[in-house]
């Protein structure tokens, strides 16, 4: 519509028209505008150009240089207009409900930030700053922000809705409709359009006639919604009467000061009064006659237009019988609201005989304008129905309300207007001076159909202001333009003499504007401009810094909505191209709120389908056949959104854009606004687009990953890669898809609320994509290698907890690889310790194995011997339970602590495993129970064989010192023991528990059974030496030949020498033996309760051992040195196995009480048969004893 090269193809004369209303100002400069050049025209260039035969190429870049310049001049003139409009929308808003949110939005600023803020954007529009601009936006905005007025405004919105009122009348006349999808619809369109006005009409009307007046308010006139200019000269149209007219001002009087004062003395007293005349009077202060000075000021209220204000001055009589005070002059004012306001000296009227002929005061009267004043001043006028006489009176125009002026005559002291005439329905033009009337000296009338009233002003300036005023107030749509600017802007006319002074010329023509700012809105296609506003408007909302999401400011809405309202664009035009440019930006990277699609689609559904969400009823083939392309578009867009969720919707940001979009997914996939579609279509799609997401998903994390190479250098690369290479690789990937499982069920499960198992289906596509790089990596590995349990570990852990995905089908997958490797494994390992306790118990030297702990961390699985077999590093291994005890003592040997160690591994790896499939992991739990079973059994029994032979090469002097190394294999059973209960119990069903009881009781058994039979074998052992020191004593026997001789030599050596004391070496050397054993034994075994076992045992038997030594003699007195030996060997072992903790009944047994009472006696005969005694050692209890 707007292309000036295409008029010569057009042959609609409403185009034409529209194009050469745009392209060509309305009277402006002739540089602007761009005619289309005529069919003559064209074949007069072409002549020129073959006569002046330049080449093809010249021709074709001069062609394209052209219409280069043209495109950017019809877009320059496009803008431009489009701004105009835009400007109109922002100054005077009447439809569109202000946001509330925007002033809260909107800094606050202080009068000082107001006038930097004024002052800068005059730099900016007269060029002064560095700010880059386009110049339609500087001259658009330059233009407003000097000429229009509020006014102005007013009066071009009404001038629109009539010419959109005339524009549907002429519609319905000519039957020029757009193609609708039925033809009832032509009749309800025009209906439409003009039930769309009359809103516009009563929105205006219902808008105070000026923003931030006072609160004085003229009776609103009561009209019909139908404007009076399809009425023109209606005989029932609301008359006004003059009280509908009343007009309220507001006086301020300041009185500065006085001169001339030479009647009264300097130091009388003098003051000042003011009153308006009908009103109240006012008094200034006291002031001496020598400086009469006040600056007081007076504030009135009136209704008269032409006021009589008087100001008078006064002293203060002296006389006694004075009742008034004397008035020294007088000045009477007749102010209006073009008076000037600035202080001015005025000359009074003095009494006759004062001495005071040049008084004169000084005073300034400042009459307010009322708002709905709209223009005041004297002109002459001469009418048919009123003002039948040619004279000067004072016009007010005057502003009932947004449809109705009415130009009202006054004279003074008088409220209502003598005569008043509306303005409704009247033209206002200028006109050549009228050689009859006397008075006035230019000319303009305003004619009505029937009635034609003349008016004269005195000068120019005036007459241009008056006819500027009426013409906003008549909202004619002709705009009279003065015959000196109509010269200038044809002047091939007539002259005209009339001087203009170069102030009163028209801006909007300076500047370019006035084409712009004339041309007639309804000859514009206001669909085309608003999809260009909505546009840019969008794409400078999503080029802001701060992210948008597709929404409008409320600014930018406000103002959307006034264009739509003001300029008649349809609702559903508006959404479908809302929804165009979200879908284009959508598919460009920008991220769209959901929402915003959703409710415009909604719209549009709802106009397409019948529903009328904005009342209208009319559906056109345009919008339905738009629609339906939009429709397929957003189809599109979602199902590639939700294709792209973790992309589109990274970590669900926006928070519920991507629930939101699924919705609106649902609703475009209806076939209309009320049925429903089944709930297994919409799954069916969303389906197909997870099945393209686990794709997506799994092709770009690989690529992040570095796993799937494009090229074929990575390619080779890859196939060249290492096995150990290609685990690590997938082992990474692994993780990676583990944790995009993760960030989906914890971003955007809400959103999938509806369809779990959909996102089930997606993980296990997503996992079968991952399925195929991982076998290729695990069959890529040499047989026997473990490195690849941490893979199983670490998908099994992330896939057993799933409620979806554990045994699923990947889960599966991945039991079916791995069982075979764990089922090797264990039968390699069960091998490998078979051989180490065969090996290590033959080559065993039983020394103990001190804080195995301290290195149990770092420590690998033992390799198999003689077997070409790595067992894996298990990276969760940690200390085992049972060794925290063993931490600070001695342990058992190398072979045992190695095996518990394997077993305890073994099975913990196993465990680690947390294989999900019940039944095998019940069987790998019995197999690894059974196989620490037996393992556990040949232990204890090699090492009791091993403990035997030991023992007996062992010698059963006082010299025996129990060796580590049977402690160690005591330690062992001590150990075998305390495993039992942890490797050897199996968790399982009642049945299964009670057959496996009786199998793990047999190894209690076998464990306990060894334990007391190497106590017992050590007990004998240490027991036979005591038999050996008794049997040395049994040669002091009395009658015997050693007993006799050894009497005879200690006597006979006892003259001379001191002989030590026969015996007690021998008792000392059995004491210090028992002491160091105990104290080898409470060192190195570890098990306290078999200590004191064998503690118990050891003094049972030593103290019988005794007790059948003293019976055997029943009947012999004992040699003093078998008394004492006895006597301190029997007290000391009592001593000390008491401070071992053996218990009092034990130590107390009739054995020890039999023991204790014949030593008892053979103490007390040989101290009455021996006078030398015992030498101190006697049975009693006594602590002075030497240890």
């Amino acid at each position: 519509m707007l292309d000036p090269s295409s008029s010569e193809e057009e042959s609609d004369e409403l185009l034409e028209e529209e194009r050469q209303d745009v392209l060509v100002a309305a009277g402006g400069s002739s540089q602007r505008s761009l005619p289309p050049p005529s069919r003559d025209s064209r074949g007069r260039e072409a002549g020129a150009a073959r006569a002046a035969s330049p080449s093809p190429s010249v021709l074709s870049e001069g062609r394209e240089e052209q219409e280069r310049l043209q495109r950017e001049e019809r877009e320059k003139r496009l803008r431009l207009q489009l701004y105009v409009f835009i400007a109109r929308c922002i100054a005077h808003p009447f439809n569109a409900k202000q946001p509330t949110d925007m002033a809260r939005r909107q800094q606050k600023l202080n009068k000082q930030q107001l006038q930097i803020l004024k002052e800068r954007f005059q730099a900016f529009l007269n060029g002064e700053t560095q700010i880059v601009a386009d110049e339609a936006f500087c001259n658009a905005v330059r233009s407003y922000y000097e000429l229009d007025n509020g006014d102005e405004q007013a009066a071009q919105i009404r001038r629109e809705l009539d010419g959109r009122l005339q524009l549907a009348e002429q519609m319905a006349r000519e039957r020029k409709f757009p193609k609708f999808v039925t033809r009832e619809m032509e009749n309800t369109y025009i209906e439409e359009l003009r039930s769309s006005v009359n809103l516009l009409m009563a929105n205006l009307e219902s808008l105070p006639v000026s923003k931030g007046g006072p609160e004085f308010k003229l009776q609103k006139l009561k009209r019909s919604q139908n404007s009076a200019f399809l009425d023109i000269g209606d005989e029932n149209e609301v008359q006004l009467s003059k009280s509908d007219v009343v007009l309220s001002f507001t006086l301020e009087i300041v009185i500065m000061e006085v001169q001339g004062l030479k009647s009264v003395a300097p130091n009388r007293i003098v003051y000042c009064t003011m009153e308006v005349e009908g009103g109240e009077k006012l008094q200034t202060d006291q002031a001496e006659a020598s400086r009469p000075q006040w600056g007081t000021q007076g504030d009135f209220t009136t209704t008269h237009p032409r006021p009589v204000v008087k100001v008078k001055l006064f002293t203060e009589s002296t006389g006694v019988l004075a009742l008034e005070d004397k008035e020294l002059g007088r000045v009477v004012l007749y102010p209006t609201s073009n008076s000037p306001k600035s202080p001015d000296l005025h000359k009074m009227i003095v009494p006759k005989n004062s001495q005071d002929s040049d008084l004169k005061i000084k005073l300034a009267v400042r009459m307010d304008k009322p708002p709905h004043m709209k223009h005041c001043g004297y002109l002459y006028a001469l009418g048919q129905k009123v003002w039948k006489r040619w004279k000067k009176r004072y016009f007010v125009l005057v502003q009932v309300s947004q449809y109705t002026f009415a130009m009202c005559s006054y004279r003074e002291k008088k409220s209502e207007p003598q005569e008043l005439m509306q303005l409704e329905g009247y033209t206002v033009d200028y006109t050549a001076p009228h050689t009859g009337l006397q008075g006035g000296r230019m000319f303009f009338n305003a004619v009505k159909e029937g009635d034609t009233v003349i008016f004269a002003s005195d000068d120019e300036q005036d007459r241009i202001l008056w006819v500027q005023a009426m013409y906003r107030a008549t909202g004619q749509s002709y705009k009279p333009i003065p015959a000196s600017q109509a010269q200038k802007m044809n002047p091939k006319g007539g002259n005209v003499n009339t001087e203009i002074s170069p102030l009163y010329a028209d801006r909007g023509q300076k500047h370019g504007m006035d084409e712009f700012i004339s041309a007639n809105p309804c000859k514009f296609d206001h669909a085309s401009l608003f999809r260009l506003l909505q546009r840019q408007t969008l794409d400078h909302r999503l080029n802001d810094s701060y992210s948008c999401l597709g929404w409008f400011s409320p600014g930018q809405v406000f103002v959307l909505d006034e264009y739509c309202a003001r300029y008649g664009v349809r609702g559903c035009h508006r959404h479908l191209c809302y929804l165009s440019e979200l879908i284009e930006h959508s598919e460009n990277g920008s991220v769209i709120d959901p929402t915003l699609l959703h409710y415009s689609f909604a719209f549009c559904a709802s106009h397409v389908h019948g529903n009328r969400p904005d009342g209208i009823g009319t559906v056109s083939v345009e919008e339905k056949e738009r629609f339906e392309e939009i429709k397929d578009r957003l189809s599109s867009l979602l199902e590639n959104q939700i294709s792209h969720f973790r992309y589109c919707f990274p970590f669900g940001r926006p928070e519920g854009a991507l629930k939101a979009t699924l919705s609106l997914l649902e609703r475009v996939l209806m076939k209309d606004i009320a049925t429903p579609i089944p709930a297994e279509e919409v799954k069916k799609v969303v389906r197909k687009c997870l099945e393209k997401a686990a794709l997506i998903n799994y092709t770009r994390l690989t690529e992040y990953a570095k796993i799937e190479a494009t090229a074929e250098k990575d390619t080779e690369t890859m196939n060249q890669a290492t096995p150990a290479r290609k685990l690590e690789e997938v082992l990474h990937l692994a993780e990676l898809c583990i944790e995009v499982l993760q960030q989906n069920e914890e971003h955007h499960s809400e959103a999938f609320a509806w369809w779990p198992e959909l996102l089930a289906e997606h993980a296990e596509k997503f996992l079968s994509l991952y399925s195929v790089d991982m076998d290729s990596a695990l069959e890529a590995q040499p047989q026997d290698s473990w490195d690849s349990f941490p893979l199983f570990q670490l998908l099994n852990n992330a896939l057993r907890n799933d409620t979806f995905l554990c045994n699923g089908k990947f889960h599966k997958h991945l039991q079916e690889i791995f069982v075979p490797m764990v089922i090797r494994y264990i039968d390699l390992m069960e091998s490998s310790i078979a051989q180490s306790i065969h090996r290590g118990l033959e080559q065993e030297s039983w020394q103990p194995v001190k804080s195995i702990t301290n290195s149990l961390p770092n420590v690998a699985l033992p390799k198999v011997p003689s077997l070409p077999l790595n067992l894996p590093q298990i990276p969760s291994f940690t200390t085992p339970t049972w060794m925290t005890s063993l931490y600070d003592f001695t342990n058992g040997s190398a072979t045992s602590e190695d095996l518990f160690w394997k077993l305890d591994a073994l099975q913990m790896f196993v465990f680690d495993l947390h294989w999900p499939e019940p039944e095998f992991a019940g069987h790998l739990e019995q197999r690894l129970k059974l196989m620490a079973t037996d393992m556990i059994e040949a232990c204890v029994k090699r090492t009791r064989i091993a403990f035997e032979l030991k023992l007996q090469k062992m010698n059963k002097t006082t010299d025996l010192r129990i060796p580590s190394s049977l402690c160690t294999m005591f330690n062992v059973l001590v150990d075998a023991k305390k495993q039992t209960a942890k490797l050897c119990i199996l968790d399982g069903g009642q049945e299964f528990a009670s057959q496996w009881q009786q199998y793990h009781s047999k190894i209690d058994d076998l464990v306990e059974e060894s334990v007391k039979e190497i106590i017992s074998l050590l007990v004998s052992k240490v027991v036979s030496v005591l038999e050996g020191v008794l049997s040395k004593l049994s040669r002091y026997d009395e009658g015997t030949f050693f007993s006799s001789l050894v009497s005879f030599t200690v006597k006979a050596a006892a003259k001379y020498v001191d002989v030590p004391k026969p015996g007690m070496d021998l008792a000392d050397t059995y004491i210090m033996f028992v002491r160091q054993n105990q104290d080898i034994l409470r060192e190195k075994v570890n098990e306290e309760m078999y200590i004191e076992k064998l503690f118990d045992q050891w003094y049972s038997n030593s103290m019988k051992v005794i007790c059948m030594w003293l019976a055997d003699r029943l009947d012999v007195q004992l040699h003093i040195y078998q008394l004492k030996t006895l006597i301190k060997i029997v007290k000391k072992t009592y001593r000390d196995f008491r401070l071992q903790g053996v218990l009092e009944g034990t130590l107390n047994s009739k054995t020890y009480d039999t023991v204790h009472s014949r030593l008892t006696v053979e103490e007390a005969t040989v101290s009455v048969t021996d006078g030398g005694g015992l030498q101190g050692i006697t049975m009693k209890d006594s602590d002075e004893e030497e240890g």
